[in-house]
């Protein structure tokens, strides 16, 4: 599969129809496994990658607490064209937690969340949403979210205007994959990629996390 940046409309393009519902936990199909070993040796493995940096982040007050809204922001088969759209679900949670009680649980505290994925040959696309109810609790769920990372090899994933980001590698039932956590406004959004056949290409990551950046943004305008 040809994975550069700006060459594949069907791997650069993003939206959101299909929708997985994510718990306070990992995806039990797709969730953070062991700190990657064999994606460790690609280029730019164990980098800082300096993402978060060249770029201000986006901030918006709009709370995504409907599944109309969480809709708005993922992806959808015609933005993916080309990718199978697979499983997708948005969710509203009915009971919230305050994060004091949280601890370090950085999904806890969200009072949405949606996923959605799409399968090419031999390669997937994972694009995951969490709603908080203002942006103080986003921002303090995406400092968590990146201390529980850290201990993954980073990838050199370019910076990413609008949002604070970080990449990594990572390994999950046996596939390895690049994962890019977004965090902009009252949300944290995060893109991985996986597969057999994928070559986890940095460029790939950082196209697909930039228009998932734009889809929000207008989501959070048009709401």
């Amino acid at each position: 599969m040809d994975t550069r940046a700006g060459t594949s409309a069907a791997a650069m393009m993003l939206a959101v129809s299909v929708l997985c519902v994510s718990g306070c936990g990992a995806d039990p199909a797709t969730g953070v496994g062991a700190p990657a070993t064999a994606a460790a040796s690609k280029p730019g493995a164990g980098k800082d990658s300096g993402v978060g940096q060249g770029g201000s982040a986006a901030t918006f007050s709009t709370v995504f607490n409907t599944k109309e809204k969480i809709q708005a922001a993922l992806p959808d088969p015609a933005s993916m064209k080309g990718w199978k759209p697979k499983t997708g679900i948005a969710n509203v949670k009915e009971q919230l937690t305050p994060s004091a009680q949280c601890g370090p649980d950085w999904e806890c505290p969200a009072i949405a969340d949606g996923r959605a994925k799409f399968e090419e040959v031999g390669e997937s696309v994972i694009f995951r949403i969490y709603a908080y109810a203002d942006e103080a609790t986003a921002q303090d769920a995406c400092r968590k979210e990146a201390a529980k990372m850290s201990k993954y090899t980073k990838a050199e994933v370019a910076p990413l205007e609008g949002a604070s980001s970080h990449a990594y590698y990572r390994n999950a039932g046996g596939l390895d994959g690049i994962h890019v956590s977004l965090c902009l406004g009252t949300v944290f959004g995060e893109v991985t990629i996986e597969g057999g056949g994928s070559d986890l290409s940095p460029d790939t990551a950082h196209s697909m996390a930039r228009t998932f950046i734009e889809r929000v943004r207008k989501a959070a305008e048009a709401a």
